[in-house]
Formats: structure tokens, C-alpha cells, sequence
């Protein structure tokens, strides 16, 4: 394995003492500087994963390693996007992107730099005295991208980060992601359903099977470019569609 990997190594989970099993045997790397997007259709375990791989499931089979140690959030800075915004109604703006940090440690001048220089990118610095219901969806989205980001995080974890929002937004919001990506680099492992999502933001793409078993991993040619007209490349790809 190598330095600045991530690597999953015949995880498997089970629910109700064994009877559910909710994702088996999955194996896969994710090397540094990537965003891999798993995608399958719905109870393929695409969540379960996450959340094993993020620590809140504990009771699994197999190993996770990042940097070649042993993966955990007590030792790693682990990065965490829900789709519900994961963020305190009772924290302005600020607060709740400054959360993450303040749990990992003191909060210095350069870190308020950081996140000032982040909403401005984000655009929602003339918000930061705001509480999220003061926000839209498309804008409370910015700001737990800004605590992730802030975070400087070891490992960026997203659940359908984007489902939640309108079209016009979605794809908005994908870009500004991708673009904050850009600066930061941070292996990121990214949950979705939709197709067109995971071609355009997933430099691999890792398909699931209904069992919670790993189909097909992709290495794919359409990260960042939605322009491309995807059904003249890999036909590989049109397995995705089928969910």
C-alpha cells in the first residue's frame, strides 16, 4: 500500500446478528488527489460504506488503512458531508464552520484566514453571522463544504451531498465543489445515485451490486467535463445506467 492511500480491504458488515448483510467482502484503493464516486442502486450499501469507512459503524470485518496505518477518526482528520447538511440551527454560519476545527484543536489567526478565504470562494462570506434557517439549501450546502475544507481533512467523505437541492443549484453547487477540490486535493470518497453526478465528479467510479458487493470499478474519462458525449467512450459505462 502506499503512503498517501486509502486502502478497504474485505470489509463486510452485517445487521440483526448476521442475517442482513448490508455490504460484503469489498476491496478497493483510493490514491491520493482522487475523488472516487461509489453508485449503485438503493440498499446496494453505497451509505453503510461510508459510514464504516467515517467510523460511526464500528462492528465490521476487515481493514481500512489511510497513509499506511490503520484508519481511525481518533488518529485521522476525517471529513464529513451529509446530505441533510449535518449543520447546528443554533451556530451562525461561522460557528458551524469552524466546529470541526475547534474539536481537533485551538483555532489561530490562520485559521480564521483560511475560512474567511474560503466563503469568499464559496460566496457565502456576507452570510457567516447567519443561522442556517436564514439560509437556502444551495447555501447551507456551502457551508458544510466550508467545514470540511477548513478541516484541512486526511479523508473528505460525502453522502449525496447534492440530492438535496434543485437542478440549477445541484449543478451549481457541484462545480464549486470541484473547484474548491481543485485547490485542496483531498482523497474523497463521494455517494450518489445519479449517473450524470458521478461522471462528472468521480476520477473512479466504483459500481455496486444490489447484494453490497463491488461490480465494476471504472477508471473514468469524463472527470470534471460535462460536455463530453459520453455514449461515444467506454462501454463499461453504460453499466452504471442500469440502475
Amino acid at each position: 500500500m502506499t503512503n498517501n492511500s486509502l486502502v478497504i480491504q474485505n470489509v463486510s458488515l452485517s445487521y440483526d446478528n448476521g442475517k442482513v448483510l448490508a455490504i460484503d467482502n469489498i476491496s478497493f484503493n483510493v490514491s491520493a488527489d482522487t475523488v472516487c464516486v461509489i453508485i449503485g442502486p438503493s440498499g446496494s450499501g453505497k451509505s453503510t460504506l461510508l459510514r464504516t469507512i467515517a467510523g460511526i459503524e464500528k462492528n465490521f470485518d476487515g481493514n481500512l488503512f489511510l497513509g499506511g496505518e490503520k484508519l481511525s477518526p481518533k488518529t485521522k482528520k476525517i471529513g464529513f458531508v451529509p446530505q441533510n447538511y449535518g449543520l447546528y440551527p443554533w451556530l451562525t454560519v461561522e460557528e458551524n464552520i469552524l466546529l470541526g476545527v475547534r474539536i481537533k484543536g485551538k483555532i489561530m489567526g490562520d485559521i480564521i484566514l483560511k475560512m474567511n478565504n474560503i466563503m469568499e470562494s464559496l460566496g457565502i462570506f456576507d452570510f457567516r453571522h447567519r443561522f442556517p434557517k436564514e439560509l437556502s439549501g444551495g447555501q447551507q450546502q456551502r457551508v458544510s463544504l466550508a467545514r470540511a475544507f477548513l478541516l484541512n481533512a486526511d479523508l473528505l467523505l460525502m453522502d449525496e451531498p447534492f440530492s438535496a437541492l434543485d437542478a440549477i443549484t445541484r449543478e451549481e453547487t457541484q462545480n464549486i465543489f470541484l473547484s474548491l477540490w481543485e485547490k485542496h486535493k483531498l482523497i474523497t470518497i463521494l455517494v450518489t445515485h445519479d449517473v450524470e453526478e458521478a461522471l462528472y465528479l468521480g476520477k473512479s467510479i466504483i459500481v455496486l451490486s444490489k447484494k453490497g458487493r463491488i461490480w465494476e470499478i471504472l477508471n473514468n474519462p469524463f472527470f470534471g467535463n460535462r460536455d463530453l458525449p459520453i455514449f461515444l467512450f467506454d462501454e463499461k459505462l453504460e453499466k452504471i445506467s442500469i440502475f
